[in-house]
């Protein structure tokens, strides 16, 4: 029987974010106890991406742990990477609470967080403390105070503070909490700010003797024309991968539910079809130019299975954690150990 079945009634009697918070600490407790040494681990699959090795297909997508608090507890769940944040420059407190719901029925979850994280600067030091040596994304994003055109600024702060810390860094433009935040992700804007986050990797890599993957993470809520567009970009600047996709701003799925209607980013079992689809229109637009990792909506290993088929070289997890437990982390791995792409 999967432990997680029950406990999961108790930590959902409680509000989201003290569940949240109460899961990542118990689960660092274990941790420095010995007792996730317990836990089972997927069998080795190993998959070069981006340059990178990773001991499995199966990562953990950002925004569960933003400030690195949790690496080394995460990283006794069997994942085949961690990718911590969305982190900014600065600190900043995010959105009101509440900001995050359950919709237990669709198997889904609506955030409006807001990028909350302690900074740049404190995320980089948990990552120095921390004992884990897999491999290790890290989500950059841009303060809510900054003016959109200004974007790139926060961007390049954090692409350089992390750029020694990080096996590859994630650039999200595709979060619905950060106002206007999304439009980074049209043409010009896109065309400028890849522009500049590729020179500065070039420079980084020649200063550090190191090459560090840059990835771009898009929303689902895109049109073809829009995908094709963000494709041939996402070539033209020779980005090494994409993540597709974040969370949806859609309800038709959910109106009619308790909090369905609340204002966020839809993700659970609602985005699986929407994030499928992107995954497979991103394949046949970029070839076998840069690989793409699949999330949203993976709550089985057949899902999962899904967004490999789609053209997907990885995927990650994130709300299906929420309903399902480190349980899924080993049956998406096993759902796809025969696969390459």
């Amino acid at each position: 029987m999967n432990p997680y079945s029950l406990l999961r009634p108790a930590l959902f009697t409680l509000n989201p974010e003290t569940a949240h918070n109460a899961t990542l600490n118990t689960l660092n407790t274990a941790q420095r106890l010995g007792l996730t040494a317990l836990l089972p681990r997927p069998a080795s699959d190993p998959r070069t991406v981006m340059g990178i090795t990773f001991p499995n297909p199966v990562g953990l997508a950002a925004g569960l742990d933003k400030n690195g608090d949790c690496i080394n507890g995460l990283s006794a769940l069997g994942f085949g990477f961690i990718e911590i944040g969305t982190v900014t420059p600065r600190p900043q407190p995010g959105n009101p609470q509440p900001r995050l719901f359950r919709l237990p029925e669709a198997q889904a979850i609506i955030n409006r967080m807001g990028f909350n994280n302690h900074g740049v600067d404190t995320l980089i030091a948990n990552v120095e403390r921390a004992k884990f040596k897999g491999v290790l994304g890290i989500n950059i994003g841009k303060n809510a105070a900054t003016p959109i055109e200004n974007a790139a600024d926060d961007y390049l702060i954090c692409l350089r503070k992390v750029y020694a810390h990080a096996s590859y860094i994630t650039v999200n433009i595709s979060s619905p909490n950060t106002k206007n935040l999304r439009q980074l992700q049209g043409g010009d804007e896109l065309d400028a700010l890849l522009a500049q986050l590729k020179a500065e990797q070039e420079q980084l890599a020649a200063a550090q003797s190191r090459y560090v993957p840059l990835a771009v993470k898009i929303a689902p809520d895109l049109d073809t024309e829009q995908i094709k567009q963000i494709a041939a970009l996402l070539t033209k600047h020779r980005i090494d991968g994409v993540i597709a996709t974040n969370t949806t701003l859609a309800r038709d799925a959910v109106a009619h539910l308790p909090h369905g209607n609340e204002t966020g980013g839809l993700s659970g079992a609602p985005v699986r079809d929407k994030s499928t689809a992107v995954i497979r229109l991103l394949a046949a637009e970029l070839g076998n130019a840069l690989p793409i990792i699949g999330v949203g909506g993976i709550l089985s290993g057949q899902d999962a299975l899904e967004k490999i088929q789609a053209g997907a070289a990885l995927v990650q997890l994130y709300s299906g954690l929420i309903y399902r437990g480190q349980a899924l982390v080993g049956e998406c791995a096993a759902a796809i150990k025969n696969t390459h792409t």
